[in-house]
């Protein structure tokens, strides 16, 4: 255990509010009693208030109210810290070894009433990860440490057209997770532009001795949300389609990862949707279909007209 370990995990005990001897200390931590005195008194000499009591039922004690100090965590914040760590896991993220590290430590450095607080909040919490995706943790973790040392990566990357990979060259300006899956937003050397990638399609990925500059300021979630909602760049073209039906179909669709943000207005037993018409043509009818009859398009008519049209061309592929 290095030496700042050392002294945190006797700061950590002594914040048990119950007085310890240095000879406790030591069989604890299994060193010296020489070291415990030394770190001790380095302790003190840093500011911290140790309370040193002699005699027979002496030893050593935390002065009252300085647990409230940033540097140690209540029973609720251990507990939201693991929370979030068992989050950040099954999203895939890439420090996983650090992150098991500091729970650990989260552990380690509790006193036994803290830890019996912590594994009661713990049980019967559990997050499922998604079965069959990919892990893109080796990607990310690539990706992370080219955004802070400012070097450009090379990718291959699945675009999905004609079945062949393409080769990108990137300059990665951040990453984000949206929707269950990690992009990353940088810019495209090939396009000449800032682009998105999402991180489960890209098979194979390289560092390169290329450097760049991230733009001031730059907010990948921002270029994200206007990237995928269009209707920030074009308001002219939008065009209100509302739908009535049951409250809880409604809320659904309200919810929904792309009609969410283009709620116009909603009442109980109707919404209307602010959209682009080539969007309401084209993949809105899809997002529908999944609601049978319990919702139903009021307006546009031409909208009507375009959930009959996508429902024939389905009948007629699965007729032939």
């Amino acid at each position: 255990m290095s030496k700042i370990d050392s002294m945190l995990a006797i700061l950590w005990m002594l914040n048990s509010g119950r007085k310890m001897t240095a000879q406790q200390i030591s069989e604890r931590l299994e060193m010296n009693i020489r070291t415990v005195y030394r770190y001790i008194d380095t302790l003190s000499a840093s500011g911290v208030p140790i309370i040193s009591d002699a005699g027979h039922h002496g030893g050593y004690t935390l002065l009252h109210r300085f647990i409230e100090s940033p540097l140690l965590f209540h029973v609720d914040e251990q507990a939201a810290l693991l929370h979030a760590a068992d989050f950040a896991e099954q999203a895939g993220y890439y420090g996983g070894k650090a992150l098991d590290r500091a729970a650990a430590k989260l552990k380690q450095y509790s006193n036994p009433e803290q830890i019996t607080m912590i594994n009661q909040r713990l049980e019967g919490f559990e997050v499922i990860q998604t079965a069959g995706r990919p892990r893109v943790e080796p990607a990310l973790d690539l990706l992370a440490q080219s955004i802070v040392s400012k070097n450009a990566v090379l990718i291959e990357y699945d675009t999905r057209l004609q079945g062949k990979p393409r080769q990108r060259m990137l300059d990665p300006y951040g990453i984000l997770y949206w929707n269950h899956n990690w992009y990353v937003i940088g810019y495209c050397h090939f396009r000449e532009e800032i682009r998105s990638f999402r991180v489960d399609r890209i098979l194979n990925w390289t560092a390169t001795e290329h450097t760049f500059d991230r733009p001031p300021s730059f907010s990948a979630a921002d270029f994200f949300m206007n990237h995928i909602l269009s209707s920030a760049e074009h308001p002219q073209s939008l065009k209100l389609l509302t739908l009535t039906g049951q409250a809880s179909s409604l809320d659904h669709l309200c919810q929904h990862w792309f009609l969410g943000h283009h709620v116009k207005d909603r009442s109980p037993d109707t919404v209307t949707f602010e959209l682009q018409e080539t969007d309401m043509h084209n993949a809105v009818p899809y997002l529908f279909f999944p609601y049978g009859t319990s919702i139903q398009v009021v307006e546009p008519e031409r909208m009507k007209q375009r959930m009959l049209e996508v429902l024939q061309e389905m009948m007629n592929h699965y007729q032939a």
